[in-house]
């Protein structure tokens, strides 16, 4: 009976803050019909947006996957000095406001810059916020994994001869896919999602850094609700198939360890 309920209750609150909204959005983008969701998602600049934002965020998140897991790896099996620092300073993308890290970025990366550096108005800009702001999620995934890896396991692999190489991929590996998987698909989604930390940065230049979300906005701002629904049903297609993409590769890679 109890846990009747608990479902119940946990089902409400996930339709009301996800699946109902996700569905309301679908069913904005086909008010105009198949013709005018192909016609908007075809548009060359909305086209360039989505192509722009999917492959900086592909790229960010492969980055993510190995520094994310070496910074884990750091923290989890290293002592140094700073160490306490260092692990205060990973949630900080997580704590900073998006559009503060966009005006510290800027400060850092922009016209001016202190260090020499001027990617402002740049694909690279994008990249560049894409990466801060996902940094935390692979790192903070795989970390307690990590931590809780037996470590009696290694070392009797590496006793009867195993190479630092086979422990990892045969021993490690296999039960850190599931933790890299999850913070990826979250380190994609809030790449393809992102807007406040690159407003300022990239400077929104249409064919050249303007991102889907600042697409969608403006599609909201020219009260055309139904192109911005077909925009934002796009990235969610694009979303949940990387989610998937990245289950399927987490089991496979788990059997075969």
């Amino acid at each position: 009976m109890t846990s009747g309920i608990g479902l119940g209750i946990a089902m409400t609150w996930f339709s009301l803050l996800v699946l109902i909204p996700l569905c309301a959005v679908i069913v904005t983008a086909s008010e105009g019909g198949w013709a005018n969701f192909w016609t908007t998602v075809t548009n060359d600049q909305t086209a360039a947006a989505i192509k722009l934002t999917v492959t900086q965020a592909a790229l960010v998140t492969l980055v993510n996957i190995f520094m994310g897991t070496l910074i884990a790896w750091v923290l989890v099996r290293d002592r140094f000095p700073g160490k306490a620092l260092l692990e205060i300073m990973i949630d900080i993308p997580f704590a900073l406001p998006t559009i503060v890290a966009g005006l510290v970025l800027l400060s850092l990366y922009g016209r001016g810059s202190p260090l020499g550096v001027d990617i402002a108005n740049t694909r690279f800009s994008v990249f560049l916020a894409f990466l801060f702001v996902t940094l935390p999620f692979i790192v903070r995934t795989v970390q307690p994994v990590l931590a809780e890896l037996d470590r009696d396991v290694e070392e009797a692999a590496t006793s009867l001869g195993a190479s630092r190489f086979t422990t990892f991929r045969r021993i490690i590996l296999p039960a850190l896919v599931p933790a890299i998987a999850a913070g990826a698909a979250l380190s994609f989604a809030r790449g393809v999602s992102e807007y406040g930390s690159l407003v300022l940065l990239s400077g929104n230049l249409p064919f050249k850094t303007e991102v889907t979300s600042v697409r969608i906005l403006g599609s909201i701002e020219n009260d055309n609700v139904a192109a911005a629904a077909s925009t934002a049903t796009v990235l969610l297609v694009v979303s949940l198939s990387v989610i998937v993409l990245l289950d399927l590769i987490q089991r496979r890679v788990s059997r075969r360890g």
